[in-house]
């Protein structure tokens, strides 16, 4: 289904200045007749004021980033897009099959205000219709957060914020039964079988770019890379449905509540290996500076033996969890 733009409708003004000068003449020809008692007069004056009536039935008012998919007898003839008043074809009549539909910033697809309407109904209070007018405005999606499997099978919970506004108004009416739950199913299609690609933190031996090397992508530290990738899957899935995906950002990202807390310990014993690591590494440092200086400055002779034992003093002096207790020798060093 292809878009066909009516951009030359644009004269609602003048058609609505002439649908008042209609009904002011079959007022007067109703006036006329009733005073000249002409009954053909005042016929033909009914009838041209109900015909009046149904092309006002054709006026149209779009605003700013709306638009109006129009069929006529179930074929489509086309869209407004521009805002501006507009007059059409009266039968035509506007189609939007998501108008019912809601996505919140909050959560899925939901029926919320068909059930409020179903309430306020109940209650005796006016409910106001859907419009069938299609916003070309910039839309976000928030779906709820989903537990999916990372690639170690280790499972997480994370949520993604889709923007994406409509480009093509004909595909995304007449290509999709709803484009709005369309969008949201194809969003969580298109999460997991990215999600399943990467590790939630840097993994020995995966491959996450497909090229047969290892590398250290992960969703927790090439988030921007992710995002990018959710963000073309969607978009390949909802080219047909006439949808443009702007952005996608990853807005919540964690280890499921079952597995969070080995995963805590597993990351604390990470960080304490690597914290020792560096201690150790700056007491060796630190040794081998105190042996140079005391052998270049001829402080004091020590063999191989003191050596040895002087390097382990400091050793667990510096690498101790503890303040080291000091021990006065008040011998001989032999």
């Amino acid at each position: 289904m292809k878009e066909k733009v009516l951009s030359k409708k644009k004269n609602g003004m003048a058609a609505l200045f002439g649908i008042l000068a209609v009904y002011a003449a079959s007022v007067a020809g109703i006036a006329f007749g009733a005073r000249n008692t002409s009954g053909g007069m005042i016929v033909v004056s009914i009838i041209v004021a109900v015909v009046a009536t149904i092309l006002l039935a054709g006026l149209k008012v779009l605003k700013p980033q709306e638009a109006l998919v129009l069929t006529l007898f179930g074929k489509y003839v086309g869209t407004l897009k521009e805002d501006g008043f507009y007059f059409v074809n009266p039968f035509c009549t506007s189609v939007n099959p998501a108008a019912r539909t809601k996505l919140n910033q909050s959560g899925d697809v939901n029926d919320s205000a068909a059930l409020m309407a179903i309430a306020n109904k109940t209650a005796g209070n006016s409910v106001e219709p859907a419009s069938n007018k299609i916003s070309l405005k910039i839309m976000t999606l928030n779906n709820n957060k989903q537990k999916i499997n990372d690639c170690l099978g280790n499972p997480i919970e994370i949520g993604i914020a889709v923007t994406w506004k409509i480009v093509d108004t004909a595909k995304a009416v007449f290509n999709v039964d709803n484009y709005k739950e369309f969008l949201s199913l194809q969003c969580d299609s298109a999460l997991r079988d990215i999600v399943r690609i990467y590790p939630y933190d840097v993994a020995p031996n995966v491959d996450t770019t497909g090229d047969g090397i290892s590398d250290e992508g992960s969703l927790r530290g090439s988030s921007e890379i992710v995002a990018d990738r959710i963000r073309g899957e969607i978009q390949k899935r909802v080219e047909e449905a006439g949808i443009e995906i702007v952005e996608a950002r990853i807005t919540y990202l964690a280890y499921a509540p079952e597995i969070a807390a080995v995963m805590l310990q597993r990351q604390q014993a990470s960080a304490i290996i690597d914290a020792r690591k560096m201690i150790v590494e700056g007491a060796v440092g630190m040794v081998e500076m105190a042996l140079e200086r005391l052998s270049d400055n001829h402080t004091v002779e020590l063999d191989e033996e003191r050596k040895a034992a002087m390097v382990s003093n400091l050793l667990v002096v510096l690498c101790g969890n503890r303040d080291a207790q000091p021990i006065v020798n008040s011998g001989s060093l032999y």
